[in-house]
């Protein structure tokens, strides 16, 4: 069914709901994508207060059959806050509803409006003695609803898992204007289909996120970080099954780090201070946090001292302080910083099995080099299985210098990924970048599901039309 774009019409029936002032043009912000690959139309955006206004907003776009474009916090890497094409449709910003409702420390639970960003969700976690363990570069602009719509993962998931494993409960609104009352604190409730679990990952297509019961987590005691220097991928794994083996599920983050991405930082933000005068090929970024009573550093010089007898560990050093951790922690943030200053031919977020990445990483190497002579900056959740495969121009090259192999280049490394068992967005979701990408790796019957379930609940097709299936 097609549809309509927004005119004078369907802005006099939206003000004739809603008060004038929960209406703005659209600024810059609205149009724009941090990567830059996207531009929006100049459109209406609304800024509703409650969920009753967001029912009433989605209702009248039912009625006239425009299309709408959920905005949180416009962090997104795929383009799906970004319309470029089709219909005009409506903006709907939910940076109003920012509200932290309630907070129930025995319970562990937290209650916060989609517009909420994620570093004040954790702040207010913070200030009743309880973490919020979701963790991203872009958390201080980063919404809630964007991250749960998008299953956001980040640097915490081996420990907590992604968006989806932090959610309870949800209230949302259904593309028909329904009201959706889900945000319930149970841990357990078997009554019927999970719709939390169908909105989270579906990236505004299926309906509006309003709030969400989140699940917080007893602060670590004790925490304890490092870099240590390994050999190579395949020892970064085994490294990682013998802290678990050490530590259990104290492990809290483990992130691979390619030298090639030390070499980019030391080139554009020499300010970032990093631990080696010299850049090792392969580093590992360690986080544990531990129980009352244990030591994080005394922990972390145990593995580095197994590791180290049996080849898996080269050098190390330990963070004598919370600042030292935080700067360890810095160098790896700053990572897709110095990429982006750089400017990458294509950039991947993709995952394989866990014992596949070493392989991954030497298959792709193989496979770009028949392509030509590419600079690769291979980083990652590699905990969780999660790499993200950057290619850039050799020095004194521009990325737009191969803006014609960028298709083949991403469908080798897409192509690669997927023979692995892996995905081709890991924890970025498909937006409007990845349609053709989710057509061509979607497993059939998925997709008929994916459609289907589409059909049912957004039979107009209004919800932010054009991103994850294809319209």
């Amino acid at each position: 069914m097609s549809l309509n774009s927004v005119d004078s019409d369907f802005q006099s029936l939206l003000q004739q709901t809603l008060p004038a002032e929960r209406f703005r043009s659209a600024e810059p912000r609205h149009l724009e994508e941090p990567r830059g690959r996207y531009q929006g139309r100049q459109s209406l955006v609304a800024m509703p207060r409650t969920v009753e206004e967001v029912a009433a907003i989605v209702g009248c776009a039912a009625q006239a059959q425009v299309g709408i474009v959920p905005y949180g916090g416009g962090t997104g890497l795929v383009g799906g806050q970004v319309s470029f094409e089709g219909p005009l449709p409506l903006i709907l910003s939910l940076e109003r509803m920012n509200a932290i409702r309630e907070v129930f420390p025995e319970e562990n639970v937290l209650i916060c409006e989609a517009g909420a960003v994620l570093a004040n969700v954790q702040s207010a976690a913070d200030a009743a003695d309880r973490l919020f363990p979701l963790s991203l570069a872009s958390e201080g602009s980063a919404s809630i609803g964007g991250n749960l719509a998008t299953n956001a993962g980040g640097t915490a998931v081996l420990r907590y898992g992604n968006a989806r494993d932090l959610c309870l409960g949800l209230e949302a609104v259904l593309p028909d204007g329904q009201i959706w009352h889900g945000l319930k604190r149970l841990r357990k409730d078997n009554t019927g289909y999970d719709l939390r679990n169908l909105l989270i990952g579906s990236e505004g297509s299926l309906g509006v996120i309003t709030a969400a019961a989140l699940k917080l987590s007893p602060k670590p005691a004790v925490s304890g970080t490092a870099i240590f220097v390994v050999p190579s991928p395949a020892a970064a794994l085994s490294l990682l099954a013998l802290a678990r083996d050490q530590l259990g599920e104290m492990v809290s983050g483990f992130e691979l780090i390619n030298g090639q991405g030390l070499t980019f930082l030391s080139e554009v933000l020499p300010e970032v201070r990093q631990p080696f005068e010299k850049h090792p090929q392969w580093s590992v970024l360690i986080e544990v946090g531990l129980a009352r009573g244990m030591n994080g550093q005394a922990a972390l010089e145990g593995l580095f001292e197994e590791a180290a007898e049996t080849g898996l560990a080269l050098d190390g050093v330990i963070a004598q302080s919370v600042e030292q951790g935080a700067a360890f922690w810095s160098v790896r943030e700053h990572i897709p910083e110095a990429n982006k200053r750089v400017g990458a031919i294509i950039s991947s977020d993709v995952s394989a099995p866990l014992s596949c990445i070493p392989e991954f990483i030497e298959r792709g190497k193989e496979a770009v080099a028949r392509l030509g002579d590419f600079r690769i900056n291979c980083f990652g959740h590699v905990g969780d299985g999660n790499l993200h495969y950057n290619l850039f121009p050799l020095p004194g090259g521009r990325s737009s210098d191969h803006a014609h192999q960028r298709a083949e280049l991403q469908r080798t490394v897409h192509d690669l990924a997927n023979s692995l068992g892996g995905s081709v967005s890991a924890e970025h979701g498909v937006g409007r970048m990845k349609v053709a990408d989710l057509e061509r790796y979607g497993d059939p019957a998925k997709m008929a599901a994916m459609r289907a379930i589409k059909a049912a609940l957004d039979p107009l097709g209004i919800m932010n039309p054009g991103a994850v299936l294809k319209t």
